[in-house]
């Protein structure tokens, strides 16, 4: 099989992976397991995993590239985790992966600024369009609540997805200079690094004598496939394709994580699937449309 079709398959996985976990792992938060000691067992558990494959090509970062490897643990790992987990256990899971469709345009902006990609007019049409889907979703969200919680967890969710922007462009040289998967590797060190002391201490207070089946079933799917598999895979494809086209694989989340809702509704006490509205609908193909402007050829 040809290596970007590989990619691509690779790509849809991820996607596949990340609509399942938006109600996956919302059943685990903030009770039993709260959001910082998930992330701190989430980026240890894959470490673990990391080191084991990246062992054969152990190599110490040149002097020049700690920089980029501590902001790509940073932006990649840290921030992004723990922004993501603590405001999806605050907001919905339908508003978290609807938020998370404005990445690709961030994407763009950002390899404008640090890659220096040229920006035409269409393209800050399309910047401005997927943005105001992106906003009118936050306001929709903010009047729509009472407590002010989904508003909050959706802008967690919003600066994770500009974390994880910054990090697929800044992680890109450093594939074409070190096997990818020392990179991952060097990257999930620094993370669990900085995740450490937000998380570290509560784990140790976290129940584990509690957690029912489908419970520890959410621990395992959120470490090795949320994680170690989608990390991997986003690896292996951003070695060999841009991070504009990585990035576009995330508006099929949405979609996703509708059918997910639905289909888990069967089996979960929570049923998400009433989050799907109109509205949010409308505010999802503004960033769509946003999305395809941003991205058209020129």
């Amino acid at each position: 099989m040809d290596a970007k079709v590989k990619a691509h398959f690779a790509l849809a996985a991820v996607a596949l992976i990340y609509g399942a976990n938006y109600i996956i792992a919302k059943s685990v938060m903030p009770d039993p397991i709260d959001p910082n000691s998930f992330i701190t067992l989430r980026v240890g558990g894959a470490l673990l995993l990391f080191w084991i494959i990246a062992a054969r090509y152990f190599q110490i970062p040149s002097k020049e590239d700690w920089g980029r490897f501590v902001l790509c643990g940073l932006t990649g790992v840290a921030i992004n985790q723990l922004c993501f987990f603590n405001g999806l256990a605050l907001t919905s899971p339908i508003n978290s992966s609807i938020i998370m469709t404005s990445n690709p345009i961030m994407v763009l902006v950002i390899s404008a600024f640090l890659l220096r990609s040229s920006i035409s007019v269409t393209k800050i049409i399309g910047v401005v369009i997927g943005a105001i889907g992106a906003v009118s979703l936050l306001v929709l969200s903010n009047q729509t609540d009472s407590t002010g919680l989904h508003f909050q967890g959706d802008i967690f969710i919003l600066i994770n997805s500009l974390s994880y922007a910054f990090y697929l462009v800044l992680v890109k040289p450093l594939m074409s200079k070190y096997h990818p998967m020392l990179v991952i590797a060097w990257v999930f060190t620094i993370g669990f690094i900085a995740v450490l002391p937000f998380g570290g201490s509560s784990l140790t207070e976290v129940n584990w004598s509690v957690l029912s089946t489908w419970q520890w079933f959410t621990v395992f799917y959120v470490i090795i496939f949320v994680t170690f598999l989608t990390y991997l895979f986003n690896i292996i494809a951003l070695s060999i394709l841009t991070p504009t086209i990585a990035s576009a694989y995330i508006y099929l989340q949405p979609l996703l994580a509708g059918v997910f809702s639905f289909l888990f509704s069967f089996y979960l006490t929570q049923d998400y699937s009433g989050d799907i509205t109109l509205p949010k609908v409308i505010c999802t193909l503004l960033i769509f449309l946003g999305i395809y402007l941003t991205s058209r050829a020129r």
